[in-house]
């Protein structure tokens, strides 16, 4: 599981997060909601390490990893797909999925079977570039990318921005897919509402850095959550 508890993080003088608490558990997608600007990014930043947090404690599978460095986390299991893909343009794609090779064990440096079979359009695109791909497309490659270290704790920073809806579709079976395997956490940054309520377990909602509402997917109100999604 993964636990945060009560953590703040600031950026110079400015703070992000205030006291924001989240847990995500394997076989379950955990749906972090909000407007942009709201610390959804930072909490996702906290999470796997690349922002240090002045307070409060981040524990996955049962260890304190909220000093641990973004490499030791990865090694870990624990997985970022970044908003805005993120992917090399100038590298092809399968250079991109290598990438991924740096957390694990030199046995497991292999692209795996089940990463094709997710995203089968990547398999007749591994000799192009990643710049070259669509946006859908490469939004595929990110998450493959993250696969590829075969994590158990998966983050996806909206993975629908600028996406085609045929290929949103694509991505939420990918997700069902993979919760309903049972090992793998994972942890849903979105705004797009229809795709947060259909995939999500749980779910939290963000403003101004702070949890304004929070609870099982049954409990969720459409229009509660909305309020706190428009601009």
């Amino acid at each position: 599981m993964l636990d945060v508890e009560a953590i703040d993080l600031y950026y110079g003088a400015s703070q992000a997060l205030k006291g924001v608490s989240l847990k995500a558990e394997p076989g379950r997608v955990t749906c972090v909601m909000g407007r942009n600007g709201v610390g959804k990014t930072s909490l996702m930043r906290a999470i796997c390490g690349s922002q240090p947090v002045r307070s409060g404690t981040i524990t996955w599978d049962g260890q304190d990893i909220t000093a641990m460095p973004t490499h030791a986390r990865a090694s870990r299991g624990v997985a970022v797909v970044p908003q805005g893909r993120e992917i090399f343009p100038l590298l092809t794609v399968e250079e991109n999925l290598r990438t991924g090779f740096a957390s694990v064990p030199r046995p497991l440096r292999h692209i795996q079977d089940e990463v094709f079979e997710l995203f089968p359009v990547l398999r007749d695109m591994l000799r192009r570039r990643g710049g070259d791909l669509s946006g859908g497309q490469q939004q595929q490659l990110a998450i493959a990318r993250a696969l590829v270290t075969r994590p158990r704790l998966l983050i996806l920073d909206e993975p629908t921005e600028g996406i085609q809806p045929s290929i949103i579709k694509d991505i939420e079976t990918v997700i069902r897919i993979l919760a309903g395997r049972g090992d793998m956490a994972i942890v849903l940054v979105e705004q797009y509402f229809e795709f947060a309520r259909d995939l999500a377990d749980t779910f939290m909602v963000m403003d101004r850095g702070e949890v304004v509402l929070e609870g099982p997917r049954e409990e969720m109100v459409e229009d509660d959550v909305r309020r706190y999604l428009s601009v």
